[in-house]
């Protein structure tokens, strides 16, 4: 379904009945990242809801630059979703870019998070403290930033995406968005604005701690993100920390492993509901 906000349009899965779920999506992804969970989740007989972010898929691309992009204002649209579809109380499932966003949900609006679920990517202050090893990890986190990114990433037929999204199993649905002019720079300005240079070589900012929930889920064929930097995450939650380690997955373990990510999910979310 497509959901008019005052900003943009987005393209929006809602299914179910029951106690809400937020499912939210990273780089280069949709919502149909979630497609394994939302049966599973629907069928234990929970309410999910998930967009497809603006900037990516089906959902409008607005312009203005990489701040119109700002993790901020996805935080500012997927509230704003909430509140058409007079959702209340919300437990959060981020994945990647999505992982960001739900924590920013939930420093904006703990009391309305019964709990949070964060995969692959952990506290940002975590992971900019997680040591050389992580670092090395997130080059493309720095190439995303130029002028000329646009034009490697897409040189023959995606060949260097292709390249850093390695095992992603649905990388041909993933690339055909990104052919649309424009496509691949709004999906890029959420690393343009949420993590220019000059953040990532700050010292790390001392954020509130997440006083709700939260259970981080890490895989161990994560190319991009190292197991520290989410189990130092449980140092900047205030609530109930629980981590879980899956093996045999990549970084798109939603899509790697649904069975293992079904149960953990829905065993803190019964835990939590």
């Amino acid at each position: 379904m497509r959901v008019e906000l005052s900003e943009v349009t987005l393209d929006v899965e809602v299914a179910g009945e029951g106690p809400a779920v937020l499912l939210v999506h990273g780089f280069p992804d949709s919502h149909r990242l979630w497609r394994h969970q939302v049966p599973a989740l629907t069928a234990a007989g929970f309410r999910c809801v998930a967009p497809t972010l603006r900037g990516f898929g089906a959902s409008d691309r607005p312009e203005g630059g990489p701040e119109a992009y700002h993790p901020a204002k996805h935080v500012g649209d997927l509230l704003e979703l909430l509140a058409r579809l007079e959702i209340d109380r919300v437990h959060l499932v981020g994945h990647d870019w999505g992982s960001g966003v739900a924590q920013g949900i939930a420093q904006v609006v703990p009391d309305r998070v019964a709990s949070a679920t964060l995969m692959s990517v952990g506290a940002v202050t975590a992971i900019l403290g997680a040591g050389w090893e992580q670092r090395q990890r997130l080059w493309h986190l720095t190439m995303f930033q130029h002028e000329g990114a646009e034009e490697w990433l897409s040189r023959e037929d995606f060949a260097h995406l292709r390249d850093m999204l390695g095992e992603h199993p649905d990388v041909e649905e993933v690339l055909e968005p990104l052919r649309a002019p424009g496509a691949l720079t709004a999906a890029l300005n959420i690393y343009r604005a949420g993590l220019p240079v000059e953040a990532q070589l700050a010292a790390p900012v001392a954020l509130p701690p997440l006083s709700v929930p939260v259970m981080g889920v890490w895989s161990t064929g994560d190319r991009f993100l190292t197991e520290r930097q989410m189990t130092d995450t449980g140092a900047h939650v205030s609530g109930p920390w629980r981590y879980e380690r899956v093996e045999d997955a990549g970084h798109w373990l939603p899509l790697d492993r649904p069975g293992r990510v079904n149960d953990l999910l829905l065993s803190f979310l019964k835990e939590n509901s």
